[in-house]
């Protein structure tokens, strides 16, 4: 896991400007590939070293994903149609989580750990295919009418040639704010992610058997507070709300629904801890996709993918803190408690930095 957080946030950095340069097109089939080709590499490893120089390559094709994918939501979609976009393709994680237990099973039952890796990496081929045949800028997609083209290019308003550098984006408050925001959130997704199977094992004593039926709640809801987080963003826009507006009282409500994951290890009872960790994982997923969609309300196009990048950086180095925080509290305090209390109280610290740092969320623009 250092290995491949490591490479990832490197490469968060290198990716998103490498995208904003090739395109979204020729960038995100650069990572697929990339991506695809380290995975079934996992077949390969021979030794521990081995298999954590795969696990470096992963994390290095892995960090192009989030770039290339708000930069896609960026080219096609509308502010007010942005995070439920947003939220739609972030709930895929979700589901790949869900998917991934059956299929890796069956192919490691069948034939082996190595089948487990050529297999997933196989998929990513099959994506490689799909999105060089389906995905075009909206300008040269021959599927649009002239009418759909015209309306997208209304609804995002006019679009500046030039590019903010990497250092002018560095010096932006609003870099800073959308930075920031990662650095602090993110790392909480990466906790439950890595520590919920444990802690529900160990800390609520459910069985193996328990944890096939149940293990997957958390992140079942995590999917629908993706899709349902963005979706209401757009329809306060729809209803007249600032876009600086919408934004905000989303992201609010999904930051302070978050500590019910601290109400969830005070619980007695197992199974109200899980709907109150379900409760928490939907809103982390809710406020992430509104979180992605600022760096498309604030940037040029041309610039989206590099900032996702920077902000991927923070939020990986993030996850790389929570990870040591977490073994060295389970190590020395024999508890989880701490370690959801830091989970129930960054998003409402992060949507307070928010609003100090980005006061009115609007575009900028590359001149300025």
């Amino acid at each position: 896991m250092a290995a491949f957080q490591a490479a990832y946030a490197v490469m968060m950095l290198v990716s998103g400007g490498v995208i904003d340069w090739l395109g979204t097109r020729l960038g995100y089939t650069l990572a697929m590939v990339w991506w695809s080709v380290a995975t079934m590499g996992h077949a390969l490893a021979r030794s521990v070293a081995s298999f954590k120089l795969a696990r470096f390559m992963l994390g290095a094709g892995e960090a192009g994903n989030f770039p290339a994918s708000i930069k896609g939501v960026a080219e096609w979609f509308p502010k007010n149609e942005r995070a439920l976009a947003t939220g739609i393709f972030n709930a895929g994680t979700n589901i790949g989580a869900v998917v991934a237990y059956p299929v890796v099973g069956w192919l490691f039952s069948r034939w082996g750990w190595q089948a487990a890796f050529i297999g997933t990496g196989g998929l990513g081929f099959a994506c490689v295919i799909l999105w060089l045949l389906l995905y075009r800028l909206p300008q040269k997609h021959p599927w649009l009418t002239p009418a759909e083209l015209e309306q997208i290019q209304e609804e995002q308003g006019p679009e500046s040639e030039s590019r903010i550098s990497w250092l002018k984006i560095l010096g932006l408050r609003q870099s800073w704010g959308f930075t920031l925001a990662k650095f602090m959130t993110d790392p909480i997704w990466w906790f439950y992610l890595f520590w919920l199977p444990k802690y529900l094992t160990q800390a609520r004593g459910l069985s193996m058997a328990m944890m096939v039926k149940y293990g997957h709640i958390p992140f079942l809801t995590a999917l629908v507070g993706s899709v349902a987080g963005g979706w209401f963003s757009g329809s306060l826009i729809k209803r007249g709300w600032s876009l600086n507006a919408s934004r905000k009282t989303a992201m609010a409500v999904c930051a302070f629904l978050m500590p019910a994951g601290i109400v969830a290890v005070f619980s007695k009872s197992p199974w109200v801890a899980l709907a109150l960790i379900s409760v928490a994982t939907s809103a982390h997923q809710g406020w992430s996709a509104n979180l992605f969609t600022l760096a498309s309300d604030i940037f040029p196009k041309k610039d989206v993918a590099s900032v996702v990048g920077i902000g991927g950086f923070a939020g990986a180095v993030g996850g790389w803190i929570i990870a040591r925080v977490a073994g060295y509290v389970l190590q020395w305090f024999h508890t989880y408690v701490p370690l959801f209390i830091i989970a129930g109280v960054m998003h409402p610290l992060a949507i307070g930095i928010v609003h100090l740092v980005i006061p009115r969320i609007e575009r900028i623009r590359a001149a300025a």
